[in-house]
């Protein structure tokens, strides 16, 4: 490959990064915030919520892409294609991340929130100090096994005309018909941006231990 064929694919990579951790810096706060409502077990909330995490669960990203993209003209909301990729992703990421949270908050022995609040704690103060700590180290190795999904899931906003890593990777291969070489490199990229990830989750892992002490 000569050097425009490695600046395509610099550029295809810094898209789908950007992409990707955008949407899944979103999806986290969104889905951490859909568990904390549904747990407040309001009837009619946590019902549309529940259906809402289940219908996106249930639908593959590809299809999810498509009708963000596509479907909501129809609604009247005219979208670019990078925007309706991260919208797309961020909904697919808190569906799943909404679930992680959800099993960790109902895992927490609530015995330690009554000791909190016989000690004289505040609710907030109980579930920033003692509930957020534990529950995120808890969450943390299935919060980052989900984001790696997503990354490896995101060649599927190609498909409405994204120029990420894998498209660029098949651009390439078409023009130098030597398909090897760009998906070698496009691999070791990924394998880059996922190594990233599991650094992230160790030293995140270490950080809040530290601060919940």
């Amino acid at each position: 490959m000569g050097k425009s064929e490695w600046i395509m694919l610099l550029d295809g990579g810094l898209t789908t990064l950007w992409i990707s951790l955008l949407s899944i810096l979103i999806g986290v706060v969104i889905g951490l915030f859909i568990a904390l409502v549904r747990n407040l077990q309001i009837p009619i909330i946590t019902q549309f919520l529940a259906f809402y995490v289940s219908l996106v669960r249930a639908t593959p990203l590809v299809t999810t892409v498509l009708f963000v993209f596509l479907g909501m003209p129809a609604l009247g909301i005219e979208l670019d294609r990078v925007t309706a990729a991260i919208i797309a992703l961020t909904m697919n990421t808190s569906a799943f991340n909404a679930e992680i949270w959800r099993g960790a908050f109902l895992s927490f022995p609530k015995e330690q929130l009554e000791a909190a609040k016989a000690a004289g704690m505040t609710r907030w103060l109980s579930f920033r100090r003692i509930m957020l700590p534990q529950i995120f180290l808890t969450s943390l190795p299935a919060l980052v096994n989900e984001m790696t999904f997503l990354i490896k899931a995101s060649p599927a906003i190609a498909v409405i005309g994204v120029v990420d890593l894998t498209r660029v990777t098949n651009q390439i291969s078409a023009v130098t018909y030597e398909p090897l070489p760009p998906i070698l490199a496009a691999c070791a990229m990924y394998m880059l941006f996922i190594g990233g990830m599991l650094k992230m989750q160790r030293w995140s892992e270490r950080f809040v231990y530290r601060l919940s002490m």
